[in-house]
C-alpha cells in the first residue's frame, strides 16, 4: 500500500495497482451464456414496457 502525508498533517494511502492484462476471447460455453442472458434481459425489459403500456 502507498501512504503519502500531506504538509497539514492527513494521510493519503492509495490502493496496490494490478498489473494490466489484455483480455482474451470469450469461450463457446461463455458466449452461448451471454446469448442467453442478453435473451432473459430483452424479454424482461420487453415485459416491462409491455406491463407499463397496458397500466397506463
Amino acid at each position: 500500500m502507498y501512504t503519502t502525508q500531506l504538509d497539514n498533517g492527513l494521510t493519503n494511502t492509495y490502493a496496490v495497482e494490478t498489473k494490466p492484462y489484455y483480455a482474451e476471447y470469450p469461450a463457446p460455453y461463455q458466449q452461448r451464456r451471454y446469448l442467453i442472458q442478453g435473451a432473459v434481459a430483452a424479454l424482461f425489459v420487453t415485459s416491462l414496457v409491455m406491463v407499463s403500456a397496458v397500466i397506463s
